[in-house]
C-alpha cells in the first residue's frame, strides 16, 4: 500500500497535491507486511484502515499488537503468543542489525528494533512505521528558508524525524544547496545503499557505529562542502561539541535533540553547551545588591551553537524560541520565557495563537561618515556626520533607495571590510550568518567601509590617515562585542535593525556618560535618565559601573530613575 503527502512522489512519479487533511500518510507498508509471518500479515490486510498504523510489536511469548495513532490496538492473531519461528522469519527478511539493534528494509523508512537477551538472542522486535510526508513543514517554512541553525526537540512519536527529512528535500530541491545529512541509524533516508526519494537531492552519510556519529559530523564538513547538515538525536557530548564545530564555520546546521522542552536541555550537562552552557558567576556585594540577587548567580557560558529551539508539542503544535542566546539569559536570571506558539487548524492553516515576548536582540551602533564624532565639524571631505541612522532614505519617487554607503557611493557587489581594532573572528562569523555579499582586507587601503572600535581610533587616527584621505566610510562601535559587529554590517547591508527595552536603556545611559565625559566646560557633574523598571535601571547602574561612573536611583514609582554622576 502506497499512499501519497502533499506534492509527493513515490517511485519517482509525481501525484496531485493532497489536501490539507491527507498530510500524514504511510509509504511502502506493503513492503513491511510483507516480512511479517502469513497470519500475522492476514489480520492486518483484513483491517479497514491501516492509515494511522504507527508500530508492530513481537515479543516472545506473548500476543502480537499492532499500534495506531488514536491509541487503538489490535491483537494480531490473538491467543497465540509469538514463537521464537515468528522473530526469526522477520528477521530473516530484514536488513543487519547494527550495534545499535536496528534494522531497516531497502529503500524503505520503516524501522526494525531488536530486544535481546543476556546472550545476545533477539527475543522481541518493534516494527516502527516510516513515513514519507510531503507539505508538513509549511508551519516553520520561514525559518527554515532564513539560514539560521535550528535544534527541534520532542519526545518520541511527535514527527522530529518527519520534519527533518522534509527539510533535507525542501532545501535541496527547492533552494538548491548543498546538504548533507548524517544518518546513524538510517532512519531519515532509509536502509540500503540508496536513500529513500523522501530526501530529494540531498546526500546522505551513513555511520557505521553510532560512536562514531561526531566523526561522521565532521567529516561531512570537511570533504563534502556542505551548505546545510541535518543529524538526528545529538544525544552525547562530543556530538554537542561537533555540532558546534560545525555551526562556527558557518554551516546551517538542523538537528533534535533528546529532551521535551528548552529548559530540560539547559539543565542537561551534557547537552547544555549548545545553548551556550551554564556556569557560576559570584558576583562583587555591590553588584549583588545592585542585581538583587546572591554573590553566586547562574549565567551562560558562551554563544549558543543553535539560533532556534522548535518544541514540537504535539504533531501540528510548536513552541518556538526565534532568540535562544536571550531566551537562556533570561531565564537564567529567574525569568520564564513566553515561546511563539504556533498551530495547523483543522482548514490546514498555520495560526499563531502566541506571540514571543522576546525579539531579535539588536545593539546600537553608531555611524558615522568619517573618522571623527565631532558633530560634524571635524575634518570628514565633505562627507559630514551621520549617527544612529538605521534604513536608507526612501528615494523622491517613493521608491526603495538605491543602496549606498555613508559617503554616497554605491554599494560594491562585494563589500571589503577593514577592521581596526575589531574582533576579526567575530566579524568572520557574523559575514557567515548574514550571508552577506563581504571579506575582511588586511590593510585600510583595500577597503571600502571601516569598522573601527571607539577606544582605538580615538587614540591612535594617525594610522587611518590613508582612510580620511580617500574619504572612506567609518562606522565606530562602543564595544567588541558580537552583537555590536552584527548591526553594523546591517547597518551596511540595509538590513532591519530592532532595538529591545534593555539596549535602549543601556544606550541612555551611555549617552549620558559620555555627555558627561565629552562636556568641554567640566562642569556638568550629573544627568538624569528617564523612569524605568527596576530591572532596566539594574541594566544602567551597571553600565555606570563599567564606566567607572557613580550612579543611584532617585524618586518614587513609577518615576523612579537614575541619576549618574562623576566619580
Amino acid at each position: 500500500m502506497t499512499v501519497f503527502g502533499q506534492n509527493g512522489h513515490a517511485n519517482g512519479v509525481a501525484v496531485p497535491p493532497l489536501s490539507a487533511n491527507q498530510l500524514r500518510v504511510t509509504d511502502n507498508l506493503s513492503q513491511l507486511l510483507e516480512v511479517l509471518p502469513p497470519p500475522l500479515r492476514a489480520v492486518l490486510e483484513h483491517e479497514e484502515t491501516v492509515e494511522g498504523l504507527i508500530e508492530i510489536v513481537l515479543d516472545l511469548g506473548r500476543d502480537a499488537e499492532a499500534r495506531f495513532s488514536d491509541g487503538r490496538v489490535v491483537w494480531l492473531r490473538e491467543g497465540i503468543p509469538v514463537t521464537n519461528e515468528d522473530i526469526a522469519f522477520v528477521t530473516a527478511r530484514v536488513g543487519a542489525f547494527g550495534k545499535d539493534n536496528r534494522a531497516g528494509i531497502e529503500r524503505t523508512l520503516h524501522r526494525i528494533s531488536a530486544i535481546r537477551n543476556r546472550q545476545g538472542k533477539i527475543i522481541g522486535l518493534t516494527c516502527r512505521i516510516g513515513r514519507a510526508v510531503f507539505g508538513t513543514i509549511d508551519i516553520i517554512r520561514d525559518i527554515v528558508e532564513s539560514g539560521k541553525s535550528i535544534l527541534m526537540l520532542g519526545r518520541p512519536g511527535r514527527g522530529k524525524t518527519t520534519k527533518l527529512r522534509e527539510v533535507a528535500r525542501v532545501l535541496s530541491d527547492e533552494f538548491g544547496k548543498r546538504v548533507i545529512i548524517v544518518d546513524t541509524s538510517n532512519e531519515i533516508a532509509g536502509d540500503g545503499d540508496i536513500p529513500h526519494p523522501a530526501i530529494g537531492r540531498a546526500r546522505r552519510m551513513q555511520v557505521p557505529t553510532p560512536e562514531d556519529q561526531h566523526g561522521v559530523m565532521i567529516e561531512a564538513v570537511e570533504n563534502h562542502m556542505p551548505e546545510v547538515v541535518v543529524i538526528d538525536e545529538i544525544g552525547v557530548e562530543q556530538e554537542a561539541f561537533a555540532a558546534r564545530t560545525i555551526a562556527e564555520r558557518g554551516v546551517q546546521l538542523i538537528g533534535t535533540a533528546h529532551g521535551n522542552s528548552l529548559e530540560n536541555l539547559l539543565m542537561n550537562p551534557t547537552l547544555s553547551d549548545m545553548v551556550g552552557g551554564i556556569q557560576a558567576v559570584t558576583l562583587s556585594d555591590e553588584e549583588a545588591k545592585k542585581r538583587g540577587t546572591q554573590k553566586t548567580v547562574l549565567e551562560r557560558k558562551s554563544p549558543p551553537t543553535f539560533d532556534v529551539i522548535i518544541e514540537i508539542m504535539e504533531v501540528d503544535k510548536l513552541a518556538i524560541h526565534h532568540d535562544v542566546m536571550r531566551t537562556v539569559d533570561k531565564m537564567l536570571r529567574g525569568g520564564q520565557p513566553r515561546p511563539e506558539i504556533r498551530v495547523r487548524n483543522a482548514n490546514g492553516q498555520v495560526d499563531i495563537i502566541q506571540k514571543s515576548d522576546i525579539e531579535a536582540q539588536r545593539e546600537p551602533v553608531e555611524r558615522t561618515g568619517s573618522l571623527f564624532d565631532d558633530g560634524g565639524h571635524g575634518h570628514n571631505g565633505g562627507g559630514g556626520v551621520r549617527e544612529g541612522s538605521r534604513i536608507a532614505p526612501p528615494a523622491a519617487d517613493g521608491g526603495p533607495a538605491a543602496p549606498t554607503l555613508s559617503n554616497g557611493k554605491p554599494l560594491p557587489a562585494t563589500v571589503t571590510i577593514f577592521p581596526y581594532g575589531v574582533s576579526r573572528s567575530r566579524l568572520e562569523r557574523a559575514i557567515r550568518t548574514l550571508r552577506v555579499p563581504a571579506f575582511i582586507g588586511n590593510n585600510v587601503k583595500e577597503g571600502d567601509v571601516i569598522i573601527a572600535l571607539k577606544a582605538n581610533y580615538r587614540k591612535e587616527p594617525a594610522k587611518l590617515q590613508e582612510g580620511i584621505s580617500r574619504n572612506i566610510p567609518t562606522y565606530v562601535i562602543k564595544s567588541n562585542t558580537y552583537v555590536q559587529i552584527e548591526n553594523v554590517l546591517r547597518e551596511i547591508f540595509r538590513m532591519p535593525i530592532e532595538i529591545s527595552e534593555e539596549d535602549m536603556a543601556v544606550q541612555l545611559a551611555e549617552e549620558a556618560i559620555e555627555e558627561i565625559i565629552n562636556d568641554p566646560s567640566g562642569g556638568l557633574n550629573s544627568l538624569e535618565l528617564a523612569p524605568q523598571s527596576s530591572f532596566l535601571r539594574r541594566l544602567q547602574h551597571q553600565t555606570a559601573e563599567n564606566y567607572k561612573m557613580l550612579s543611584e536611583s532617585i524618586g518614587a514609582e513609577p518615576n523612579r530613575r537614575v541619576r549618574i554622576s562623576r566619580p
